[in-house]
């Protein structure tokens, strides 16, 4: 069996910064790029470029550069946003309202199902067409629809309650420890 290449937290943590220049230049209707080009507008250099991308197996060609379009699908391949996530969001307040309306989930592929609260004048409503239910269903809600990814957003005294929950619902659900 192949072992897996290391990938190191900086090149991690540079993947992101990559696929927003490339879709920005992709929306403009640019097709290629150097790595020269891209290390210029991003701040690193034509070589950091070069070994960030070969650690995935590399994508462009020498005297050619990187085809923009292939590219930023590659890495939303490898980022994983390039299929569908479906997101609960544990604390309806300010902090889940924002992030109910962050248009850039649905963009990237990350769907709210629903929200969850214990505040009762928040349960029962919506926001922005998503049921805010009680906490109290939330395990049950996560086994029953096949939640990827669940987010808090609640108070940080609740926060480990919440997380430990989320995980042995997933472990009910998907029989690992935690998807998320």
């Amino acid at each position: 069996m192949q072992k897996k290449p290391y990938i190191s937290m900086p090149v991690i943590r540079r993947l992101p910064r990559y696929y927003r220049f490339l879709r920005h230049l992709d929306k403009r209707g640019v097709t290629r790029i150097s790595s020269k080009e891209l290390s210029e507008k991003m701040g690193f250099t034509a070589s950091q470029v070069r070994q960030d991308f070969n650690c995935f197996g590399g994508f462009g060609q020498q005297g050619y550069g990187y085809n923009v379009s292939n590219l930023t699908g590659e890495i939303k391949r490898i980022m994983g946003i390039d299929r569908k996530h479906t997101i609960i969001i544990v604390g309806a307040g300010n902090i889940g309202h924002a992030l109910t309306n962050f248009p850039g989930f649905a963009e990237t592929g990350f769907e709210v199902k629903a929200l969850f609260d214990v505040n009762e004048d928040l349960i029962g409503t919506e926001i922005k067409g998503h049921p805010v239910l009680d906490v109290k269903d939330m395990d049950e809600y996560i086994r029953e629809n096949q939640i990827d990814i669940g987010v808090i957003a609640a108070r940080r005294s609740a926060a480990q309650e919440i997380a430990d929950r989320m995980c042995a619902a997933a472990y009910a659900a998907y029989g690992t420890l935690c998807r998320w």
